[in-house]
């Protein structure tokens, strides 16, 4: 009994490392969709963020925050030209999504290549240090500060005027600009903040999650934190609990494969947090989450 529960322990906290990408990217996509603005390229976004923070940690001799800064500054210009394409150019959200999405898998392999003469991955190097160590897993200070933006997003969004004026965007632009709201600058600025966050998330990954990037390395979590944002009913605190949750579906099959060794049996379980997704992705669709009415629509001015 001890050994299980110091095993249930381990997944547990593990479950809190895996959460924080899963979180920061899906708290600054609620944000945006609140806007009326969808960003399908969040795992582009994420593995471009990634990439730079090791570059800057390795080559430009950055230390943690530095790379950190890297990584969020990044996506926050990446979710600043997809608002731009999006919000002034009125272009097709779903489209520039994927073509971030393609151009990152393309770029950050021809980057690594061009670096270090693989494809596959950089060097590895030390992690950054926890602020504690709990059942023999690290705990990141990314941690507690990806709990506190969920906090702090449905603070913003339910507690103020500024996030009742983002959210009418999502709703009803044109009512909004009739109260002399600037439709155009809240959905420019929600689609960085959606950025900045996957930035954020993208540094975690490779700088203090991994110590590494590796090729393809987000592995889906851009799109299982879009899930997470259908999941929560767009409401930041309940993305929390959800990014929690697909985080534990991750450690589960984390520690899995640890306890069997068996390649055979690796790749079904490493497909369980994925089937996972699909699985509480139908189940909202039957609760039946009602997105914001303008989410995704180019607003144009009458």
């Amino acid at each position: 009994m001890p050994e299980i529960l110091s095993d249930l322990t381990t997944v547990a906290v593990l479950a809190s490392a895996t959460m924080v990408p899963i979180t920061l990217a899906s708290v600054g996509e609620i944000v945006s969709e609140r806007a009326g603005v969808v960003n399908i390229g969040l795992e582009g976004i994420m593995l471009l963020s990634a990439w730079a923070s090791v570059v800057a940690f390795l080559i430009g001799g950055a230390g943690y925050l530095e790379a950190y800064m890297v990584g969020g500054l990044l996506g926050l210009l990446l979710g600043l030209l997809h608002g731009a394409i999006s919000v002034y150019l009125k272009g097709d959200q779903i489209v520039t999504g994927i073509g971030l999405n393609i151009f990152a898998a393309g770029f950050t392999v021809l980057g690594t290549y061009a670096l270090w003469g693989t494809f596959s991955n950089s060097p590895s190097f030390q992690p950054m240090p926890g602020i504690a160590v709990v059942a023999g897993v690290k705990v990141s200070p990314l941690v507690p500060l990806s709990i506190a933006a969920g906090v702090a997003a449905w603070l913003f969004l339910y507690r103020t005027v500024t996030g009742l004026r983002l959210r009418a965007c999502g709703e009803d632009p044109r009512s909004a600009e009739a109260m002399g709201v600037n439709v155009g600058l809240y959905q420019l600025a929600a689609a960085g903040f959606a950025g900045l966050m996957a930035g954020i998330a993208g540094a975690y990954l490779s700088v203090d999650y991994q110590g590494v990037f590796a090729k393809n390395m987000t592995a889906g979590r851009g799109f299982i934190a879009l899930a997470n944002v259908a999941f929560s009913g767009w409401n930041p605190l309940v993305a929390v609990a959800g990014g929690y949750l697909f985080g534990l579906f991750q450690a589960a099959a984390i520690s899995l494969n640890i306890a069997l060794q068996e390649e055979a049996a690796a790749s079904l379980i490493n497909a369980t947090p994925y089937l996972a997704t699909l699985v509480v992705v139908v189940l909202v669709a039957r609760r039946g989450f009602r997105a914001p009415r303008w989410l995704g629509r180019p607003f144009v001015k009458e």
